[in-house]
C-alpha cells in the first residue's frame, strides 16, 4: 500500500548526513510514513574493498556500521518529538547509491546528504547524492549540510521551478503537497528562457510587457489543475527572462524547500539530469527536492 511505503534515508554519521535524518524524520511525520535509515558497510570481495585486510577490520566496520545506525535513530527520534514515529535501521554491504538506488523502487523518497566525507564516500568513487538523484526511481531529497542550523525548523515558502514542460508536472504536484503539508506559500517560479538574452529591457517596454503578460497567463494555466487539488495552499508568481538556475537560488534563499524536476523543456531523453537541477544541486543551501 502506498500509506506503507517509507521515506528512506541515508547515513555515514557525518554533520550533514544526521541534518538529512533529521529532515527525512520530519518529512515522514508529515506524511505519517514510515522511516527507513541505511548505512553501508565494507565486505570481503566487493569492488573498492581493500585486499588483504584482516578479518578483524570488517568486524569492527559492522561494529562503526551499527553505532552510526543508532545514533541515527537517536536523531530521528529525536527531530520529531511526541511523535510516534516508526523507525527501521538496515544495514548494507553494496556501495551506498546502489543501495539506495535499489530502495528507491519502493520508497517514497530518498533523502541523502550533500558534502559527506565519512570513509565509505572516499572508499567508493563518484558523489552518491548526484548518483542517487540521476538514477533514483523515485524522488529524491538532496540536504545540504547547514552548521548551527536546525534543519527541521527551517521556515519560509516552498519554491518550485516551472518551465511550462510536462516533465515539471510532478514536480509541480509535489511542491503543492509539501507547501499543503507545511501550511506555507508557493513560489512558483517561471523563467521563460533557458538561454541567458544578452540585452535588458527597460521598465515599461511594451513587448516585455506582453512576453510578461503571456508567461504569467502560461504559469497560470500549469498551476490551475494543481491549484484546485490544494485549495488552501496560497501562491505566488514570479516570472522572469532567463538564467532559472540563478533565478530558483535567488528564491531559495529564505525557503524551507526546492523542489525542481529531473529533465527541463529541453533535456535529451538520455539526460536523467537537467542542468538546471545539476547546477542546483552543486549550489543551493537549502533542501532540494528532485522529482523524475
Amino acid at each position: 500500500m502506498a500509506a506503507d511505503r517509507p521515506i528512506v534515508v541515508g547515513t555515514d554519521g557525518s554533520p550533514s548526513a544526521l541534518q538529512a535524518v533529521s529532515w527525512a524524520a520530519k518529512e515522514a511525520a508529515l506524511r505519517n510514513a514510515p522511516l527507513t535509515v541505511l548505512t553501508t558497510m565494507l565486505r570481503p570481495g566487493v569492488y573498492g574493498a581493500p585486499v588483504g585486510l584482516p578479518a578483524n577490520f570488517f568486524e569492527e566496520e559492522e561494529l562503526e556500521a551499527k553505532k552510526r545506525l543508532a545514533r541515527a535513530a537517536e536523531v530521528a527520534a529525536d527531530a520529531v518529538p511526541g511523535h510516534s514515529l516508526e523507525i527501521h535501521t538496515v544495514l548494507g554491504t553494496e556501495t551506498p547509491a546502489g543501495e539506495l538506488v535499489e530502495r528507491s523502487k519502493t520508497a517514497r523518497m530518498v533523502v541523502v546528504g550533500a558534502n559527506r566525507q565519512g570513509i565509505i564516500e572516499r572508499m567508493f568513487l563518484g558523489s552518491v547524492s548526484s548518483a542517487v538523484a540521476t538514477h533514483a526511481h523515485c524522488p529524491v531529497a538532496v540536504i545540504h549540510g547547514l552548521p548551527d542550523t536546525d534543519i527541521t525548523a527551517l521556515a519560509g515558502p516552498v519554491v518550485v521551478g516551472v518551465d511550462g514542460s510536462a516533465h515539471t508536472e510532478p514536480a509541480i504536484a509535489m511542491a503543492f503537497e509539501e507547501a499543503e503539508l507545511r501550511h506555507t506559500e508557493l513560489v512558483a517560479v517561471h523563467a521563460w528562457s533557458d538561454v541567458n538574452i544578452p540585452f535588458a529591457f527597460e521598465d515599461g517596454d511594451p513587448v516585455w510587457m506582453q512576453i510578461v503578460k503571456d508567461e504569467t497567463a502560461q504559469l497560470s494555466e500549469s498551476l490551475v489543475g494543481h491549484a484546485e487539488k490544494c485549495p488552501g495552499v496560497t501562491i505566488r508568481p514570479v516570472v522572469v527572462m532567463d538564467q532559472p538556475a540563478h533565478s530558483l537560488r535567488e528564491q531559495a534563499e529564505n525557503a524551507q524547500l526546492l523542489v525542481v524536476g529531473s529533465r527541463g523543456r529541453g533535456g535529451f531523453a538520455s539526460m536523467l539530469l537537467g542542468s538546471t537541477t545539476r547546477t542546483l544541486m552543486n549550489s543551493v543551501n537549502r533542501p532540494l527536492l528532485i522529482v523524475r
